[in-house]
C-alpha cells in the first residue's frame, strides 16, 4: 500500500490518499477548502491514474471535513464515518462561522463504520478501530500488512489529541491509545491528523503523556 499526504487549510490538517497497485484508492479527511488545494488533490489523483472508492472521515471536526462536499461530488462518493460523528458534522457550519473560514456544508454520513469493520479497495484492506476521546466517536484505520495506522487526531508525534472540545475525554483517549495503539507492532507507522508521522515504538518510549 502507498500513502500520499497533503497538508491543507489554516489548521494544517493532514489529508491522506491510500492506494495500491490496482490504482483504487481511499480519500481520508479531505481538508481542502480552496481552489488551489482542490486542484492539488485532484491533480495527484489524475496523474497517478487513481480510482477513488471511499471517502472517509476519521472524525468530523471542521478541519477534517472542509473538502467533503467537493470530493463527494467530484468522485460520486458517499461519506463514510462512525454514526455518532453525525452530531459533530451537524455543527460544522456554526464552527466555520466562528473561525471565519469558508465551508460548504458536507453531505451527511451515509455509510457507518465501527470497531472490527473492514474497508476494502483494490487488493487492500483497512481495519476499523473505534478510538474516541478526542471526539465522541473517532475511528482509526489500520493495515497490518503495510504497518500503517491512520490515527486522525488521536495520537501525534510526541503528543495526543486535545480533549477540551465537546465529546472529548482525557481518560478515554489515553486508555484507547494504550489498549488499541500500543498493542500494535512497534514498527507500525502512525499517520496523524496534524504534523509528521511517527511510529508506535517511538511514542511508547518517548511520548510525555505516557
Amino acid at each position: 500500500m502507498f500513502i500520499k499526504t497533503f497538508t491543507f487549510n489554516d489548521f494544517s490538517e493532514n489529508t491522506y490518499i491510500l492506494y495500491d497497485e490496482t490504482h483504487e484508492c481511499v480519500i481520508i479527511d479531505p481538508g481542502c477548502n480552496n481552489l488551489r488545494e482542490q486542484e492539488e488533490l485532484t491533480d495527484f489523483i489524475s496523474k497517478a491514474n487513481l480510482k477513488p472508492k471511499h471517502l472517509i472521515n476519521t472524525h468530523c471536526h471542521i478541519d477534517h471535513i472542509l473538502g467533503n462536499l467537493f470530493v463527494s461530488e467530484k468522485y460520486q462518493l458517499k461519506l463514510t464515518s462512525h454514526k455518532k460523528e453525525q452530531a459533530v458534522l451537524d455543527v460544522g457550519l456554526t464552527t466555520a462561522m466562528m473561525y471565519h473560514i469558508p465551508y460548504t456544508k458536507s453531505p451527511d454520513i451515509a455509510i457507518f463504520i465501527d470497531e472490527g469493520d473492514h474497508i476494502k479497495f483494490g487488493k487492500s484492506e483497512l481495519q476499523v478501530l473505534f478510538t474516541p476521546g478526542h471526539s465522541p466517536a473517532s475511528v482509526s484505520l489500520y493495515c497490518k500488512e503495510s504497518n500503517i495506522l491512520v490515527a486522525g487526531d488521536v495520537l501525534f508525534q510526541g503528543s495526543i489529541g486535545r480533549t477540551d472540545l465537546p465529546g472529548g475525554n482525557f481518560e478515554t483517549l489515553t486508555r484507547v491509545i494504550r489498549a488499541k495503539f500500543f498493542t500494535l507492532p512497534d514498527e507500525t507507522v502512525v499517520y496523524p491528523g496534524h504534523g509528521g508521522d511517527t511510529t508506535i515504538g517511538i511514542e511508547k518510549r518517548t511520548n510525555p503523556f505516557f
